[in-house]
């Protein structure tokens, strides 16, 4: 049995075991700390009955007007705990607190567009491509470049539908276009 837990800040010293995956961003205390202070309902973790922490997801509410919206900054499971439901717990319980209290219109994320596995899962979640942002993962030196695909979902706010396209793998942008 797995429990939904609110992530706080020593949390942090326990995630090594869940973020040791090549896809999974790492990122520095200070980053982390900021999402906990900024959107503490939105970063939360799936705990096993031994108290070690499974998965968690960092989320955080951005945009404005009807770009108003929750968005996946990092969702990772442990690898002994995939295929499980995890990641789809943590996914609803993101797009349960970004309907309310945030009454956000959609929930958006990034993913390589080389991640077959992850895209699939969020197609399984209901999220579609919106659009592809080139050259979104790279490094400084422009070498090791890959592009993202922007990934959504409607929630009930947007009641049209408006928040998604239909050509979504097609229609490019820059990273500097996206609004971060």
């Amino acid at each position: 049995m797995t429990s939904l837990k609110p992530f706080h800040a020593v949390d942090l010293f326990r995630v090594n075991a869940v973020n040791l995956d090549v896809l999974t961003e790492n990122y520095n205390i200070a980053f982390y700390l900021s999402y906990l202070t900024q959107w503490p309902s939105l970063f939360f973790s799936t705990e096993n009955p031994q108290g070690e922490i499974t998965g968690y997801m960092m989320g955080k509410a951005e945009g404005r007007g009807k770009e108003w919206h929750g968005h996946v900054t990092c969702l990772s499971v442990a690898a002994d705990y995939r295929r499980i439901g995890l990641a789809r717990t943590l996914v609803d319980n993101l797009e349960r607190r970004s309907d309310d209290p945030y009454d956000a219109y959609f929930i958006d994320l990034f993913v390589r567009a080389s991640n077959a596995l992850a895209i699939g899962m969020y197609r399984n979640f209901g999220y579609s491509v919106y659009r592809r942002v080139v050259g979104y993962y790279g490094s400084d030196d422009g070498v090791d470049n890959e592009d993202a695909f922007d990934m959504r979902k409607p929630l009930k706010r947007d009641k049209n539908r408006e928040s998604i396209r239909e050509d979504g793998e097609n229609f490019r942008v820059r990273p500097e276009d996206v609004y971060l």
